[in-house]
């Protein structure tokens, strides 16, 4: 049989079937049927010259004009479509040719549905894809904003915080000042108040010099003094330091000779005490009374690891990236409650981003390992900590970030 002059005899039963698969309103019919004619149009000029790729344009053109609102939703689907259309085609053939005649004109156009559905497969992969990687790429440029965003929100707070608790101090100040020549009776009435006064604004101050501290890191300018340090020394002073809160939580720190903690290195020595300070106070924080607390290390090639150790709650492994982020506290945020020290109080969620924002600056790292949460049998959780063993302080150029890298590789290697 000629396969075009079956074509044109069932041209008009075809575009009549085809319509009533793809469309139901009439304005939509009058809409898709240049398109369909085009697309017969085509399938005669595949056949006649033998060469299925005839199709590939109109089909590339369904494709690639589906709306962004159509990729997201999934529920156009051109080869979806196509099949309709051949369905339609097999139909009308039913209809108008013999059993043979019909065999013989579907199998003589089958190479052409399937390149031609083929070829609908793959741009739609491609359109989904190039679709998908473009959404990816508008997020990652939203987060980016709502980052820059937070960080421009910790500056500034950070500075308008400043003004009003310098006022609040120097007033303070004076007014102890005063009272000093008023009589004892005044002076022991107002005497509580004060220290209240005092400890809200030393914790105020401390919150805002870690404001301080994440506006730095997230702007690059941390600037480290690097000197010689012993960590022993660090933990020594960190011990007389939290030696009443320790007593007054009833818990037992016990901070070992290990090997390296009294070897000369170079660091900052106030931004490394200010790591393990947050570090044992997280431990105290989340360690119940009569609790214990264990520092310890070694020595690696090139570096010196130290962890600490606690008998606390422990920390689920979903959130042992979390707890590193800014404000990545742990807890319900209704059930907040302030405290340093106090068991489970709350904070503003920056003491470990800070921690390892130093120690990276450093050319170290920082990780955690926990069994898990658990508040009855309190699995404990090990804060690991990785410096290198500078001999002198580094140049400029040994400020890269090769020694992360090796801390890391050395991490992973464990």
């Amino acid at each position: 049989m000629d396969v075009l002059q079956t074509l044109d005899s069932l041209h008009d039963a075809w575009v009549e079937a085809a319509l009533a698969a793809l469309a139901q309103g009439e304005a939509t019919r009058m809409g898709l049927r240049p398109q369909l004619e085009r697309f017969y149009e085509l399938l005669r000029q595949a056949v006649s010259s033998n060469d299925p790729a005839w199709l590939d344009s109109i089909v590339y053109l369904w494709v690639w004009s589906q709306t962004v609102t159509d990729l997201d939703s999934q529920e156009i689907n051109v080869a979806e479509a196509l099949q309709h259309l051949i369905e339609a085609t097999m139909q009308v053939a039913r209809q108008h040719l013999t059993d043979g005649e019909n065999l013989e004109f579907i199998t003589a156009l089958m190479p052409y549905w399937l390149h031609m559905l083929e070829y609908a497969a793959n741009q739609e992969m491609r359109a989904q894809l190039d679709h998908t990687t473009s959404e990816l790429e508008r997020v990652q440029r939203e987060l980016e904003r709502l980052d820059k965003s937070k960080s421009d929100f910790i500056s500034v707070a950070a500075h308008e915080l400043k003004t009003p608790l310098t006022l609040v101090e120097g007033y303070a100040a004076m007014l102890r000042d005063v009272l000093t020549h008023a009589p004892e009776d005044v002076r022991a009435q107002a005497s509580p108040f004060l220290e209240g006064i005092d400890r809200g604004s030393k914790r105020i101050r401390e919150i805002v010099d870690d404001l301080v501290d994440v506006s730095l890191l997230d702007n690059d300018m941390l600037k480290l003094s690097f000197q010689p340090v012993w960590l022993g020394q660090i933990f020594r002073s960190l011990t007389d330091e939290l030696a009443p809160v320790l007593e007054e939580r009833r818990l037992t720190l016990k901070v070992h000779r290990f090997p390296g903690s009294e070897r000369l290195i170079f660091g900052d020595v106030e931004r490394l005490q200010q790591v393990f300070r947050n570090l044992l106070t997280n431990a105290i924080k989340y360690t119940p009374d009569g609790g214990r607390i264990t520092v310890d290390g070694r020595l690696l090639p090139g570096f010196v690891e130290v962890w600490v150790a606690d008998t606390g709650i422990g920390i689920a492994p979903e959130d042992q990236r979390i707890i590193f982020d800014k404000f990545g506290r742990l807890g319900d945020p209704q059930t907040h409650s302030s405290g340093k020290t106090r068991f489970k109080g709350g904070g503003p969620g920056l003491g470990l981003a800070i921690a390892r924002g130093i120690v990276e600056a450093h050319g170290g790292s920082i990780w955690v390992e926990s069994p898990g949460y658990d508040e009855e049998k309190c699995p404990g959780s090990i804060f690991h900590v990785l410096l290198p063993l500078r001999e002198a302080p580094p140049d400029e150029a040994g400020k890269s970030g090769i020694f992360s890298k090796l801390a890391a590789y050395l991490k992973k290697g464990e």
